[in-house]
């Protein structure tokens, strides 16, 4: 288990902004990104993830703070070092879709090589004990991550995006583009972000028919569904009008999965036989605690799961009083 969704739940609390989504809080507030490490492993991740997403060379030209790209990576990689250190977990790396690949641009694929080698050596220098590739709608750079990775002698999850059609932007299946990675020495293949667990689901069983490696499925926490099967495709008729009735990325709270959902989505996912998992944007805590109990887990924050035994109105304790218990349909 992985527990991923630093953007969405850091800018939540205040402390990233939406839009360009550079993670200069592990600069800015170094205190915030631990504490969030420390909250997934403590609901039950395996994993403590640099927080290097979007913290490449392109974005941050495009903020204008090109001078912070190895501070930045630096420090976010001892942070998440620092936490695994203390917790016995693993300690990944992370590279992801730079927004410069272009297929038929053979520059781009030299600059996007040159941005992976980069942030990979800076991981691997680090001493991480694999790299997390993700969120890539072309398979083109995926198999380029996946080179880089490789070179550098790391173990590798390389993570494909299924959009709104699931074929990659360059035009293979999902099934296809997974069997490419894997050939090419992919440790762990699937899928990561976008759709949520009702429409990344049907997804993964073709997948794991199509490969002999582990496969990963970290949707986000979305009620996403047929006819608007992405979170960027959802809209909110509700009272309060959006920007073109565009919810992502700052007003998609009606949509959130419950707890239950995602405990429902692990259990389906793994009798399809996914065995990497993890939520991406927009997963919490307590998510990802629903998921590790899914897989028959108890972590620290299993504790404070659930008991609405004791509660002064829908208790079923013999302690709570009966008349508080019979008031309860007035509620």
């Amino acid at each position: 288990m992985c527990g991923e969704g630093y953007l969405f739940e850091l800018e939540r609390r205040g402390y990233l902004q939406a839009g360009a989504f550079v993670p200069e809080v592990v600069l800015e507030h170094p205190e915030e990104v631990t504490a969030l490490h420390r909250q997934f492993v403590h609901a039950g991740s395996d994993v403590v993830e640099a927080f290097t997403y979007y913290a490449h060379r392109e974005k941050l030209r495009v903020i204008g703070k090109d001078g912070i790209l190895e501070p930045l990576n630096r420090r976010a990689l001892e942070v998440a070092r620092d936490v695994a250190d203390g917790t016995g977990t693993l300690f990944a790396g992370n590279i992801c879709n730079t927004g410069v690949y272009d297929p038929a641009d053979p520059e781009t694929h030299t600059a996007v090589r040159e941005m992976f080698t980069e942030q990979v050596g800076w991981a691997a220098e680090a001493g991480v004990d694999f790299v997390i590739g993700e969120t890539f709608r072309y398979l083109g750079e995926a198999r380029l991550a996946l080179e880089i990775i490789r070179e550098a002698g790391l173990a590798s999850v390389v993570l494909l995006v299924a959009g709104h059609e699931p074929i990659t932007r360059d035009g293979v299946t999902m099934p296809d583009a997974c069997s490419d990675l894997a050939a090419r020495g992919a440790d762990v293949v699937g899928l990561n972000c976008v759709r949520g667990p009702a429409t990344m689901l049907p997804l993964l069983g073709p997948i794991v028919e199509a490969v002999d490696v582990p496969v990963a499925a970290l949707p986000v926490p979305y009620r996403t569904h047929a006819d608007q099967p992405t979170f960027h495709a959802l809209r909110d008729p509700g009272p309060t009008a959006l920007s073109e009735g565009l919810p992502f990325p700052t007003a998609l709270d009606p949509f959130v999965c419950h707890r239950y959902e995602v405990a429902d989505f692990t259990r389906r996912a793994r009798a399809a036989g996914v065995r990497y998992f993890g939520l991406c944007c927009g997963a919490a805590p307590h998510h990802l605690r629903a998921m590790a109990e899914a897989l028959g887990r108890t972590p620290p924050a299993s504790r404070y799961s659930p008991d609405m035994s004791k509660h002064v109105y829908f208790g079923a304790n013999p302690l709570v009083r009966r008349a508080n218990q019979e008031f309860r349909s007035s509620l």
